[in-house]
């Protein structure tokens, strides 16, 4: 069997003397789809954050592509998110006063990449994304549905290994929340690996793998 892309071992998460994670033991292989389901304060976001290498665990080991994090070191952090993640939020977090294209670019002058390159990439994200002609829109002339397939592109833009989702759909309608399901079903099965928080069921058994979470733990 291959190597998981990202493995958690022993993880715990504590803050201000309360355990939000209790000893969590994950593997993410590439090509997953895995959906953290569970209640409101069941630890999904705190996982989800410490995968990402947004948090840094109080006890336990992460390893991406088989080497240990060394979560004292910035330097490495950086790079890794920079190149190896892609994040998607619940709220989208676009630079109000950028084009959606210039929205998409950001990420990829931060590994050097040069402005025609980086907005060819970002009219091409933007396209497969159903957005073509809407390129210079600022994000409020763009609809909340619209807003967060750019934030997808966005996430999409240095190629990464892994896409982060925490709760993707949440602030959207049920039709926005089919749109977006089907971009991240698509990329899927372009053999992308996306591990999804979402608090809607129907959502996560469309997905290849459900883990739930309560009180800290893995249920499932």
């Amino acid at each position: 069997m291959e190597d998981p892309l990202l493995s958690l071992r022993g993880i715990y998460k504590r803050i201000d003397g309360e355990e939000i994670l209790k000893g969590i033991d994950l593997d993410v292989y590439r090509g997953d789809f895995l959906s953290v389901v569970g209640m409101s304060g069941s630890g999904k976001s705190s996982l989800l954050y410490i995968m990402g290498l947004l948090d840094r665990p109080s006890e336990g080991r992460v390893l991406f592509e088989g080497r240990e994090i060394d979560f004292g070191n910035e330097d490495e952090l950086s790079k890794i998110r920079s190149r190896k993640l892609g994040f998607i939020f619940q709220f989208h977090y676009l630079l109000p006063e950028l084009s959606a294209l210039e929205n998409v670019m950001v990420p990829m002058f931060k590994l050097g990449v040069s402005k025609e390159e980086a907005s060819h990439r970002a009219a091409e994200l933007l396209e497969s994304m159903g957005l073509k002609g809407k390129e210079r829109r600022k994000p409020y002339q763009l609809s909340g549905g619209e807003q967060q397939r750019v934030a997808v592109a966005r996430a999409l833009a240095n190629d990464p290994a892994v896409i982060l989702a925490d709760e993707p759909t949440g602030n959207l309608d049920s039709k926005n929340t089919e749109v977006v399901m089907e971009i991240f079903l698509e990329l899927n099965r372009q053999g992308r690996t996306i591990v999804m928080v979402t608090h809607e069921e129907h959502l996560a058994r469309r997905t290849s793998r459900i883990l739930e979470m309560k009180d800290g733990r893995i249920v499932v």
